[in-house]
């Protein structure tokens, strides 16, 4: 089995806690035509160069049936910013139009196969995977981004399109697991799309 799960896949079922005091399973979004499960934290500078363009991007299309789920499974031991109570305060300054879960454990991020934050996932009604890896081509600044593929997927899914390009490398920090080393990243994790030979 590859570490991430592969094109195809159904969405990994989850029971955290988020930001707004309520706890969210995958059926809770059931009503949902399109659900992006993105993995994300506090401190990453990845992810706080482009939240305002993934914020455009989940306005954009809820009006198609869009929504999106930020899980973070960051260790606090590692970054003690990336920590519950960080997130509650995060979530009252910018008031993101998405759900932010805990996932402490770090049970979710195996079952999916998170790499990166941000790592997005992109399922369709019936909730199998058509789409895994970046958001957008400069997550660190947003100002030399040329490529948004979260919105190409998104556009070509809600106009009933084939998703012309369902794979991509994730950018970013790596996911910080619970007793490792901060840049440690599991033996089997790997691009999801390999390097091409020169």
């Amino acid at each position: 089995m590859p570490f991430t799960i592969p094109l195809g896949s159904s969405a990994p079922d989850f029971q955290l806690p988020a930001t707004d005091g309520k706890t969210y399973r995958l059926a809770d979004f059931k009503d949902a035509k399109i659900l992006v499960v993105f993995f994300t934290c506090n401190h990453c500078p990845y992810v706080i160069g482009s939240d305002e363009i993934t914020r455009k991007t989940a306005n954009t299309f809820a009006s198609k049936g869009v929504k999106m789920v930020g899980i973070s499974s960051n260790s606090k031991e590692t970054y003690p910013d990336d920590d519950f109570p960080h997130m509650i305060s995060r979530m009252q300054e910018h008031k993101f139009p998405w759900a932010y879960l805990y996932d402490e454990s770090q049970d979710v991020a195996r079952a999916y196969g998170a790499l990166r934050t941000p790592h997005f996932y992109v399922f369709d009604q019936s909730r199998k995977l058509v789409y895994s890896g970046r958001g957008v081509d400069s997550p660190r600044n947003a100002a030399n981004i040329t490529v948004n593929d979260l919105d190409r997927t998104l556009s070509e899914l809600t106009s009933g399109k084939p998703i012309s390009i369902p794979l991509t490398n994730p950018i970013g920090c790596n996911v910080k697991w619970s007793g490792k080393d901060a840049h440690w990243m599991p033996g089997d994790a790997c691009d999801l799309v390999p390097a091409k030979k020169k």
